[in-house]
Parts: C-alpha cells; sequence; structure tokens
C-alpha cells in the first residue's frame, strides 16, 4: 500500500468487487470511456460474469485500486510489452468522474511509479494514449515523463484521426525528481 494524503493505492480485495464492477462494466457507455481509448470497444458484463473472473483481479501484482477518503474510484495498472527486456507499460482508470481534474490520477501515477522502481528491476516506465485525452498528457508532463513516440493519425473516433502518443520516464530521471520520488 502507498499512500498521498486522502489517496491510497493499493492491491484489490474481494470487498472492492462490487464497486469496481459498477465503476468498469455495469454500465454500456459509461463516460469514462470518452477518454481511456475509446476506439476500443467496451462490452458490459453482468456481475456474476465478472465475478467468474475474480482471480484476475484480486491481490494481482499488476493492478491496483485507487481509493480516495475510503472509496474505490479507479485503479493504476501495468503489462510487459516485453518482459524479456523488462519493458513494462503502465496505465491508469479514474472510472468516477467525481474525481477528474482534481490531480487524483497525478498522485495515483506518482505512488505507483514508486512502487514499480521499488519493486521491479526496470530502467524505464511509461505509457500509452492517444492525442484526444488531454488530461493524460498533462499527467505525464507533471510526473516528468518525456514524449518518446508519436504515431501519427492511427487512431480514428467519431469521425476524426487522433495520434497514439507513447510517454516514458526512465529510473535516472525519476530519481532527479525530489519533488516526486520518496
Amino acid at each position: 500500500m502507498y499512500q498521498d494524503n486522502e489517496l491510497i493505492i493499493r492491491p484489490i480485495e474481494q470487498k472492492d468487487l462490487p464497486r469496481l464492477w459498477e465503476l468498469i462494466y455495469k454500465e454500456e457507455d459509461p463516460l469514462w470511456k470518452q477518454w481511456d481509448a475509446p476506439y476500443f470497444e467496451l462490452v458490459p458484463i453482468s456481475y456474476e460474469r465478472f465475478l467468474e473472473r475474480k482471480n484476475k483481479w484480486i491481490d494481482q501484482e499488476d493492478r491496483w485500486v485507487i481509493e480516495v477518503n475510503h472509496s474505490v474510484m479507479g485503479t493504476v495498472s501495468y503489462y510487459w510489452e516485453h518482459k524479456a527486456s523488462l519493458w513494462l507499460e503502465m496505465g491508469i482508470g479514474i472510472f468516477d468522474p467525481e474525481y477528474w481534474s482534481g490531480g487524483y490520477g497525478t498522485k495515483a501515477l506518482r505512488l505507483w511509479i514508486n512502487h514499480l522502481f521499488n519493486t521491479l528491476p526496470l530502467e524505464r516506465v511509461g505509457f500509452t494514449t492517444w492525442s484526444g485525452n488531454e488530461r493524460m498528457m498533462r499527467v505525464g508532463e507533471k510526473l516528468g515523463m518525456k514524449l518518446e513516440g508519436r504515431l501519427r493519425k492511427c487512431r480514428y473516433y467519431n469521425g476524426k484521426f487522433y495520434d497514439s502518443i507513447r510517454m516514458g520516464l526512465l529510473r535516472e530521471e525519476w530519481e532527479n525528481l525530489t519533488d516526486f520520488h520518496k
């Protein structure tokens, strides 16, 4: 568990599953999906079907909940782009719009980056987003990340083409940012 004032990131527990299902899979067209890769379809599922996959959520190293004032509002995660070379990509989902634009994403990713660098032998962490998600790009900049790649006009959404954006941060850059790393 890592904490920054009222915000906590921690492994997912059984008690978190109803709230996560409600935030992610209950609705057919949740508001958060407009920002989180909206060009990929999200299929709502029943709570019972969600529970069939609970072992992919509970106590996993690669996905934790974000909790603010004892309320689950999102998740942080990572996946291996190429595990043999320790190339890891991370992500964040703040599913409850009440917590958008309040600095929670920056705080949660700062804690997650600390966790990743403290527990894994990484030289770099990064994420991929799209040019329609300006808030995510700003979070990356606030955390000291660099624009590492831009694939132009490869994401089509609502009749418009957007760029795919890849941002990254090296361990030595993170360690030099004394405001962020602890």
